[in-house]
């Protein structure tokens, strides 16, 4: 300050306001440039979780196997039968559908007299088989009459024996040629009797497969015949089986021709008719229509819906059953899965306490015991789930049956492994959850 210098100037240093921001920034740490954040290591991720609970499953494969085989026998249980029940459905709906659903009758209506008998408001005409045939949907056609006989004896030879006991005759039908085709009937030996006889009203017969064991005539080559109140009529053919109107084989089968011949048969009784699947909704006005034009009310006409309702009760009391078995095994596989678990956690008591000491928490010591329970589930439900599908492909390969196996069940069988892995394992998880670092220490020393 003296001899006149000027004392040296003090410079003022700018405030954070008035820094560049250049450097404010240079305070901070500046990651080096293309190098990524660095997440922190403590951090225990889903892939970690799923790392920690398949190494433990590998661990022991005699208790994997152990454990698999609970869930894999239930999930196959579940998806062959649930498969079996669907194709068994599909074969009984298709029986049905081939007979009942396919069997028309129209009868006449009956009406009430004075003394508390019915009788037929109508009959039905003699051409009716060839009126039904000219529908849409009809395939075949039959005409088919119980004869009234009440005081005939039907027998296989012409003396009457006094000293054996009386029995009741088999009854006698009047039928038309079509009859063995529109019924669904095969023949056990012979030949049913055709147009030509039922024209010349020819004295044959056709005899039912129980009509003809109670006459003795099993066979028709040695030209057998059977007696009719009293009139010989050869035996031409025998049926062994008829998908409907089981009652005709234990009858005595006449043509309509030879009926109405011998016995002045007045009308035929019913006119029967094999239709096509879902043909029944129109035939059952054009049948009465066609029959009866001036009067279709007085024909009753009793033809199928699309599908038979039998045939629907049957599948759905079959599919009950079905899944009810399989649930109760599928329980069983869970039960097995739980017990496995509580065992597994039972042992690693020691290492439970050793995680929780080191930093893990009782959430992430539960969901690794849920993820281990889930992995064995998943992997009984794809094991069991491929094996129900390959037994249901197998019996019905040797049942000659069409396999029905839904995709859909398949795929959730194998998530319902999982799901029932996932119940299971809920309750050791939640006991391990609760194992205080210092007791497991201690215990597992």
């Amino acid at each position: 300050m003296t001899d006149g210098a000027t004392p040296p100037s003090r410079t003022r240093r700018p405030s954070r306001l008035h820094r560049p921001a250049q450097l404010r920034r240079s305070r901070r740490p500046v990651a080096p440039p293309g190098s990524r954040p660095v997440e922190p290591a403590d951090r225990f991720r889903f892939t970690d979780l799923l790392g920690e609970a398949t190494a433990d499953i590998g661990s022991r494969p005699g208790r994997l196997v152990m454990t698999l085989i609970g869930t894999v026998l239930g999930i196959t249980a579940l998806i062959a039968t649930i498969g079996l029940a669907q194709t068994a459905a599909a074969q009984i709906a298709r029986q049905f559908d081939a007979n009942a659903v396919t069997q028309l009758v129209v009868t006449p209506r009956t009406a009430s007299t004075g003394g508390g008998t019915t009788v037929a408001a109508t009959a039905l005409p003699w051409d009716a088989v060839p009126r039904l045939e000219r529908l849409a949907g009809i395939e075949s056609a039959a005409l088919l009459a119980e004869v009234p006989l009440p005081d005939a004896v039907v027998t296989a030879v012409p003396v009457n024996d006094p000293s054996q006991p009386p029995s009741a005759p088999p009854p006698v039908y009047a039928a038309s040629d079509e009859l063995l085709d529109t019924l669904g009937g095969q023949l056990s030996t012979g030949r049913f009797f055709d147009a030509g006889h039922d024209l010349r009203a020819d004295r044959v017969a056709v005899l039912g497969a129980r009509a003809a064991e109670r006459l003795g005539v099993p066979r028709v080559d040695t030209q057998p015949s059977v007696f009719v109140d009293g009139i010989a009529y050869a035996v031409v053919g025998v049926v062994a089986s008829v998908d409907v109107r089981a009652e005709l084989l234990g009858a005595v089968i006449l043509p309509t021709g030879t009926a109405r011949a011998d016995f002045g048969l007045p009308a035929p009784g019913d006119a029967q008719a094999r239709i096509t699947i879902g043909a029944g909704p129109q035939l059952r006005t054009q049948a009465a229509l066609a029959l009866a034009p001036d009067d279709p009310e007085s024909l009753e006409v009793n033809a199928p819906d699309g599908r038979s309702e039998l045939g629907q009760d049957v599948q759905a009391d079959v599919n009950e059953v079905f899944v009810v078995l399989s649930v109760i095994v599928l329980l069983a596989g869970g039960v097995g899965i739980a017990n496995v678990t509580m065992l597994s956690v039972v042992e690693r008591v020691g290492e439970i306490g050793l995680r929780r000491a080191i930093g893990a928490t009782g959430r992430q010591i539960a969901g690794q015991f849920v993820a281990e329970s889930v992995v064995v589930g998943l992997l009984g439900g794809l094991i069991g789930s491929a094996l129900g599908v390959f037994a249901v492909v197998g019996i019905s390969v040797v049942r000659n049956w069409t396999p029905v196996v839904d995709p859909w069940i398949a795929l959730g069988g194998a998530l319902l492994g999982a799901a029932v892995g996932l119940v299971a394992g809920g309750l050791p998880a939640r006991r391990a959850a609760r194992i205080e670092p210092v007791d497991a220490l201690r215990g597992g020393t």
